[in-house]
């Protein structure tokens, strides 16, 4: 069964897998558990949902590390369950997206060890590269999470290049075959009924074919540079082993691959210029929008939001949907602490802030709850970009702690085994408790939710940004008329200039026309 067409700027709610529901006893969530739970997702009032990997993985990188593009893991499940969720959803109407990692594999993936052995028609699947004189590596490039890009194979007596884990060598996606066999698994998942996909790492697709060496990254560009400032790869221009000009145009092959009614995604993970970057990712005939790591990295202020949406309307009137907003996901530390003190009132200040900016809107499991980031030992993390720069990793493994159903204290209704992240969620935290409250957080994103679907304000046209300190003032315009937005990053209250209209959500109770409480935002209808 279909379901409409995509709106112009969806909410998609995101679901980890491992850590939303676990229906067998294991401690790890699985694909019965999201069918399970997908009543909640329903009555929250998103627009689709987003499956993060749930393919056959040694899951060294979360699931990122692809074993079968094309499978199911036996410990999430089948393609049966892939499918009952695709039906429950579509009745609801509900669309549903999958991840989709295009860029890497893992070495475990058969491809890899068919190319590792130069076995015919796979010798160059991946990108392989002679030694220098000395055995050394061919060039410079340094991997994201920290130690150089290449590994040496014994087999081929070369080096595989890598971006991420040395356990995610990087598929050569210049090579044909290549790209037939990822077209391939993406008509596959269309097939089976999937709506759109999450396209993992787009913006690190290709490189540069003269493998020079990056040049030092001036201050200016390394502190636009992704990934923690002490992480040497920071300490690069990424000139040549990043090329999203290429990226860019290598979309219209995604586009065409997964056809012109699937909605796409893209992740955006440069750091130079990455709102202009997504603009480029998303022109006719590539994406259809793209988030970019602004927020999680230069920080949730007024000024980062005001540059963001300046440079979203640069290219054209308005934004069109173009850029996602979002604050939260597996990879990056819940929001509620990382940008504000971790309480129910600033979670409710934060997505009135979020929520009310133009565009699509990413929602990452538990958001609605106002889950903190939870605090975890060296021993309890598994995460290897945590562990690597520990305890001033990036705190990925805190986010996939799993969700809090029920009360029950150690497992809180998540699952009947040991879970495999610890679970010390505060009493009042869980969907069953908050579901009960008219005042929880989880209220509050279901108000919200029910303004944007009603008004579609996001869709509209950005008319003007004001930053006055920690005030922040945004005016849109779209179908259903005029929108005012207020913004106070402040920790204490501030007046304001009359808001002439209706005052349609505020964050706290103490918001006006003329005034808004510390760390709070409303949003008028004018």
């Amino acid at each position: 069964m279909a379901v409409e067409a995509w709106p112009r700027c969806p909410v998609i709610y995101e679901i980890y897998p491992r850590s939303f529901m676990d229906t067998t006893g294991s401690g790890a969530g699985d694909l019965k558990g999201i069918l399970e739970r997908l009543d909640h997702v329903i009555d929250l009032g998103v627009d689709a949902i987003w499956i993060a990997p749930f393919y056959p993985s040694p899951l060294v990188d979360g699931g990122y590390d692809v074993a079968d593009h094309s499978g199911v893991s036996p410990q999430m499940g089948d393609l049966d369950d892939v499918r009952r969720i695709i039906e429950a959803a579509h009745k609801a109407g509900l669309r549903v997206m999958t991840d989709q990692v295009l860029n890497h594999t893992s070495d475990r993936n058969p491809w890899f060890e068919w190319s590792a052995n130069r076995e015919e028609g796979y010798e160059d699947w991946y990108v392989w590269r002679d030694a220098k004189p000395d055995g050394t590596p061919p060039n410079n490039w340094m991997s994201y999470f920290g130690p150089p890009a290449w590994t040496w194979d014994h087999r081929r007596e070369q080096y595989y290049w890598h971006q991420f884990l040395s356990s995610q060598p990087n598929l050569n996606l210049r090579n044909p075959k290549v790209q037939d066999a990822l077209k391939a698994q993406m008509r596959f998942w269309r097939n089976l009924g999937i709506d759109g996909f999450r396209m993992d790492a787009i913006s690190a697709y290709l490189c540069d074919e003269s493998f020079a060496d990056n040049p030092v990254a001036a201050p200016d560009v390394a502190a636009r540079v992704a990934g923690p400032s002490f992480s040497p790869y920071s300490r690069q221009d990424h000139k040549y082993d990043l090329l999203p000009g290429d990226g860019a145009r290598f979309c219209e092959n995604v586009r065409a691959w997964a056809g012109k009614d699937a909605y796409l995604l893209g992740e955006i993970n440069v750091g130079n210029n990455a709102v202009q970057v997504a603009n480029t990712f998303t022109e006719p005939g590539r994406l259809d929008t793209s988030y970019t790591i602004d927020f999680a990295e230069r920080g949730f202020t007024p000024d980062v939001i005001a540059d963001v949406l300046r440079s979203m309307a640069h290219t054209e009137p308005g934004h069109g949907g173009r850029v996602t907003m979002w604050l939260s996901s597996h990879d990056q530390a819940r929001h509620v602490s990382a940008h504000g003190d971790g309480s129910a009132h600033d979670a409710k200040f934060l997505a009135l802030a979020c929520g009310c900016l133009p565009g699509p809107w990413l929602i990452y499991q538990g958001e609605e709850l106002g889950l903190p980031q939870p605090d975890l030992s060296r021993d309890e993390t598994t995460d290897p970009f945590d562990l690597r720069f520990w305890p001033d990793g990036p705190g990925r493994e805190g986010p996939r702690v799993p969700m809090p159903w029920t009360e029950d204290e150690g497992t809180h209704g998540f699952t009947t085994g040991t879970p495999w992240l610890p679970m010390r969620w505060h009493r009042g935290s869980s969907v069953a408790a908050q579901s009960k409250s008219p005042v929880s957080v989880l209220a509050f994103y279901k108000s919200l939710l029910r303004l944007r679907r009603k008004h579609r304000f996001p869709d509209g046209r950005i008319e003007a940004v004001e930053v006055e300190g920690d005030l922040l003032s945004l005016v849109t315009s779209c179908e259903s008329g005029r929108f005012l937005a207020r913004m106070n990053f402040a920790q204490e209250g501030r007046a304001t200039k009359p808001a002439d209209g209706s005052l349609l959500l505020a964050s706290a109770d103490a918001v006006s026309g003329d005034h808004l409480p510390a760390r709070s935002a409303g949003l008028w209808h004018l």
